[in-house]
C-alpha cells in the first residue's frame, strides 16, 4: 500500500480542530473527507462544468431520435407505425435499437469506468459514439439505419454511467445535489437546441443532404472538445484510492486543495468526521443487506420512470401529429415545449441540496400523472405547451434528482458497475416501451398512451416511497453503511 503524508487539521470527535503535522493517508475515508470539505469556489466549479458540457453533448445525441423522426419517416426510410407489435420498419425500431445499445453499454460494460478509471472511459466512450453517429448520418436503408443507432447507443451507455459517477466522486457532499442539478440544466439546454434545428432543418434539403442527417452530424461538434476535457479533468481521487493508488491521489488531491485555497483567500475548513469506507466490496454484494432493497428500488423505478420520460421526449412531436397538427407545427410546439428542458434542473438548483431527493421523486411523478393525463386531451395551442413545459419540468427535475441519488447508494469500489446493472433497466425497458407506446397510439391514441404513463408514474412513487433511503448531506461513505 502506497503510504503519503501531508499537513492538514483534522477534526476531532468533539468537533474541534486539531493539528496533525503528519497525519499518515492510509484510507479513502480521509480522501474522501478532504473532498467533501472543500468550500465553493471556481476551481471546483470548473470541474462540474467541464462535465456538464460532455452531459450537454450526451444529451444531445441521447434525445434527437423523436425530432428527426418525422425527416425519418418524410425520407421513406422508415414508417410511422409497424404491422406488427415489434416490426422492424417503423420509428419504434430505431427508438429500440438505441435503448438496446445503451442497455448493453450500461450492463455489459459499466465496469469499465471501475477497472480503468472515469476519466479514461468519459473520453474514450465520447469518441466511440460521435464516430457511430456519423457513419449512421449516411446510412439510406432501415437495417443499416438501426444497426448504427444501437452501435452509438452503447458508447451512449457507458458514457451516462461515467458521467454521474465521476460528478458524485469529484463534488463535495454539500454541492452534490446542486452539481448535479447544474450539469444537467447545461446537459439539457441540447433538447431547445435540437429541437429548434430539427425544426429548421428536418423539413428542408440542405446542400442535397435530408435535413435529419445535417442535425445527426452537428452532434459529431462534441469530437472538437474531447481533447480538452483530456486535458483539464484529474481522474478521481476516489478511484485511485479505491485501488491503493494513494500517491497519485494526493498528487491531484493536493492541487486541487492549493488552487481551492487561493481562490477561498482563507486555510480550508478542518476535515470532518472521516468515515469508515468498504473497501472491498464485490458485484454480489448489491444482493445483500444494505444494498439489497436500494437494487430492488431502483430496479423497479427504472423500468417504469422510464415510460414517463422517454414515453413523452421521444413521442412528443408523433403525439402532436396523431392528434392532427402538421409536421412544422409539430416541430414548432415542440421546439417551445424544449426551451423548459435546461429550466427544469435550473429550478431545482434551488432545492437540490435542501429537500430529501426521494420525496422529489415521489412529487414530480406525481405532478407528471395529472399533466400527462390533461395533455392527452389538450388540442389548443396554448394548453398543449402549457401542459408541455410542465411534464418537461418535472421530467428533466425527476432527472438530475435520480442521476445524483443513485450514484450515492453504492460504494466507489463498485460504484459504476452497481450503478450500470440497475440503470440498464430502463433501458431494457425503454426497448420494450417504444413498441408499445406504438401500439397504445395505434390503437388508444394520445390518451392512452398518458394512462400507460400514469400506471408506471404510480409504480415509481411507490417503489421509491416506500424502499428508498435518505441521502441529503451525508457523505458518500455514511450512506454506503
Amino acid at each position: 500500500m502506497n503510504i503519503t503524508q501531508r499537513t492538514t487539521r483534522l477534526s476531532s470527535g468533539d468537533g474541534t480542530a486539531t493539528d496533525a503535522a503528519t497525519q499518515t493517508v492510509t484510507d479513502t475515508g480521509i480522501i474522501s473527507a478532504r473532498l467533501d470539505r472543500l468550500p465553493t469556489t471556481q476551481a471546483v466549479w470548473k470541474l462540474i462544468l467541464l462535465l456538464s458540457l460532455g452531459f450537454f453533448f450526451e444529451v444531445y445525441d441521447l434525445l434527437y431520435s423523436g425530432y428527426v423522426a418525422p425527416g425519418l419517416i418524410k425520407s421513406g426510410i422508415l414508417t410511422s407505425t409497424t404491422v406488427g407489435l415489434f416490426g422492424m420498419s417503423g420509428v419504434a425500431s430505431f427508438i429500440a435499437a438505441l435503448f438496446s445499445g445503451l442497455f448493453v453499454g450500461t450492463l455489459a460494460c459499466g465496469f469499465l469506468a471501475d477497472r480503468f478509471g472515469r476519466r479514461a472511459i468519459f473520453t474514450y466512450a465520447m469518441l466511440w459514439y460521435v464516430a457511430a453517429n456519423t457513419v449512421m448520418a449516411f446510412q439510406d436503408t432501415a437495417p443499416a439505419l438501426i444497426f448504427w443507432r444501437f452501435v452509438s447507443g452503447l458508447g451512449i451507455g457507458v458514457e451516462l454511467i461515467t458521467i454521474g459517477t465521476y460528478m458524485s466522486e469529484l463534488a463535495p457532499k454539500h454541492l452534490r445535489g446542486r452539481a448535479f442539478a447544474v450539469c444537467q440544466t447545461i446537459g439539457f439546454v441540447a433538447v431547445p437546441v435540437v429541437a429548434f434545428l430539427s425544426y429548421l432543418l428536418v423539413p428542408r434539403t440542405v446542400l442535397g443532404m435530408d435535413g435529419w442527417r445535417c442535425v445527426v452530424l452537428l452532434g459529431g461538434l462534441s469530437a472538437l472538445f474531447i481533447w480538452y476535457f483530456r486535458r483539464n479533468l484529474p481522474e478521481s481521487p476516489r478511484w485511485l484510492a479505491s485501488k491503493g493508488r494513494f500517491a497519485e491521489a494526493e498528487l491531484i488531491l493536493q492541487s486541487l486543495e492549493d488552487r481551492v485555497e487561493k481562490q477561498y483567500g482563507m486555510p480550508l475548513p478542518a476535515i470532518g468526521q472521516c468515515e469508515p469506507t468498504v473497501r472491498e466490496a464485490n458485484f454480489a454484494d448489491i444482493w445483500k443487506p444494505p444494498y439489497r432493497d436500494r437494487t430492488m428500488m431502483l430496479i423497479i423505478f427504472h423500468v417504469f420512470q422510464t415510460v414517463g420520460f422517454y414515453g413523452f421526449a421521444n413521442w412528443v412531436p408523433s403525439l402532436l401529429v396523431k392528434q392532427g397538427i402538421t409536421v412544422t407545427s409539430s416541430l414548432l410546439y415542440t421546439t417551445i415545449i424544449g426551451l423548459a428542458a435546461p429550466l427544469g434542473p435550473l429550478l431545482g438548483y434551488l432545492i437540490a441540496d435542501r429537500f430529501e431527493r426521494k420525496h422529489v421523486i415521489v412529487a414530480t411523478a406525481a405532478i407528471n400523472i395529472v399533466s400527462g393525463l390533461l395533455f392527452s386531451q389538450a388540442s389548443a395551442a396554448v394548453a398543449i405547451v402549457s401542459l408541455g413545459v410542465v411534464l418537461t419540468l418535472c421530467s428533466n427535475i425527476s432527472s438530475f434528482t435520480y442521476h445524483a441519488y443513485q450514484q450515492e447508494l453504492y460504494p466507489t469500489t463498485i460504484r459504476a458497475r452497481a450503478v450500470g446493472f440497475v440503470y440498464s433497466w430502463s433501458r431494457l425497458s425503454a426497448i420494450v416501451t417504444s413498441f408499445i407506446i406504438a401500439f397504445f397510439l395505434r390503437e388508444f391514441g394520445v390518451a392512452g398512451v398518458f394512462w400507460f404513463i400514469a400506471g408506471a408514474m404510480t409504480f415509481v412513487i411507490i417503489a421509491v416511497g416506500l424502499l428508498g433511503p435518505r441521502t441529503l448531506g451525508r457523505s458518500l461513505e455514511s450512506i454506503s453503511h
